[in-house]
C-alpha cells in the first residue's frame, strides 16, 4: 500500500499569514527523505489552501525525486482571474495521477462521491480530455461506499465506463464507524474492493484516515495507495512532522 501525502493543510496554515511559511516545498522535500510515495494537492477554486503556484511547484518536485503527483478536484471549475481551471492545471502540471471529485464551490472538504446518475458522456469528455495530454496519468473517480442504503456496486461500472481506471472510497464513513467501534463496516467494504478488483480497477482510499484506523484498511490487503493530510497535521502537534511522519510510515508499510 502506498501513501500520498495531501499537503492541503501546511498550505492552509500559510496562507493564514500571508507569508511563505511554513514552506510547503520545504515538508515536502522532508516527506520525500522519510520515504513517502507520492505527493498530494487539491486545488479549489478559491485556493484558500494549495494554489495553482503550489500545483507547478510540487508537481516539479516530484518529477526531480521520481515519486508520484497527484492532483485532486472537479474537472469542472472552469477558469477565473486567479485560477488556472482545473483541467488546465491538470495540462500544465502533467501529473501521474487525477482524482476526480463532485465538490461544490462552497464545500469545506469532499464530503461525497460521484453519483453512478451523473451524466456519462459529460464526465467521460472530461477524462477524454485529461487523456489527451499524452502524459499517461492515471485517472481515479472519488467514490462512496454506500449508495441508496446498498453497497455501492453500480458506482464501479459507472468509473469504467466514463474511462477512469482506478476509483479512491471515501473512507469518511469508514472513520466514523471505527471510532465507534463498529467494525461491520469492514465487511461491507471487503466485498465493494474485492468487485473492484475484479474489474481490473486500482483502488485507493482517503478522507478522516489517521492512526487508529488506518492498520484495519491495512490488514484488507486490497487498497493501493492511501492519500492523508488533515490527521497528519493534527498528529504532528503531538508527535512531531518527521514522527508523524514515520509513524504512518511503519503501519502503511508494516
Amino acid at each position: 500500500m502506498n501513501f500520498s501525502l495531501n499537503l492541503n493543510k501546511i498550505a492552509l496554515l500559510r496562507n493564514a499569514r500571508g507569508e511563505d511559511y511554513p514552506k510547503l516545498e520545504d515538508y515536502a522535500y522532508r516527506a520525500i527523505d522519510l520515504g513517502i510515495d507520492g505527493l498530494t494537492l487539491h486545488p479549489r477554486p478559491d485556493q484558500r489552501h494549495a494554489t495553482c503556484d503550489d500545483v507547478l511547484s510540487i508537481s516539479s518536485i516530484c518529477k526531480e525525486t521520481n515519486i508520484e503527483f497527484n492532483i485532486e478536484g472537479n474537472p469542472f471549475s472552469e477558469p477565473t482571474a486567479t485560477y488556472n481551471g482545473f483541467i488546465n492545471l491538470v495540462n500544465q502540471s502533467k501529473p501521474e495521477q487525477v482524482t476526480l471529485v463532485p465538490d461544490s464551490l462552497d464545500q469545506i472538504t469532499s464530503d461525497h462521491g460521484w453519483n453512478p446518475n451523473f451524466k456519462i458522456n459529460k464526465l467521460s469528455s472530461a477524462i477524454k480530455n485529461i487523456h489527451s495530454f499524452g502524459v499517461g496519468s492515471r485517472v481515479s473517480l472519488f467514490i462512496d461506499t454506500i449508495y441508496n442504503n446498498n453497497i455501492n456496486y453500480e458506482v464501479l461500472d459507472y468509473c469504467l465506463k466514463v474511462g477512469a481506471d482506478t476509483i479512491e472510497i471515501h473512507t469518511g464513513p469508514y472513520s466514523k464507524a471505527i471510532a465507534s467501534n463498529n467494525f461491520t463496516i469492514i465487511d461491507s467494504l471487503r466485498l465493494l474492493l474485492e468487485k473492484a478488483k475484479d474489474k481490473g480497477l486500482n483502488i485507493n482510499a482517503g478522507h478522516d484516515l489517521n492512526l487508529s484506523n488506518l492498520s484495519h484498511l491495512k490488514n484488507l490487503n486490497l487498497i493501493d495507495e492511501v492519500s492523508i493530510g488533515h490527521a497528519i497535521i493534527v498528529d504532528a502537534l503531538n508527535y512531531g512532522f518527521d514522527d508523524t511522519i514515520k509513524k504512518y510510515i511503519d503501519i502503511i508499510k508494516g
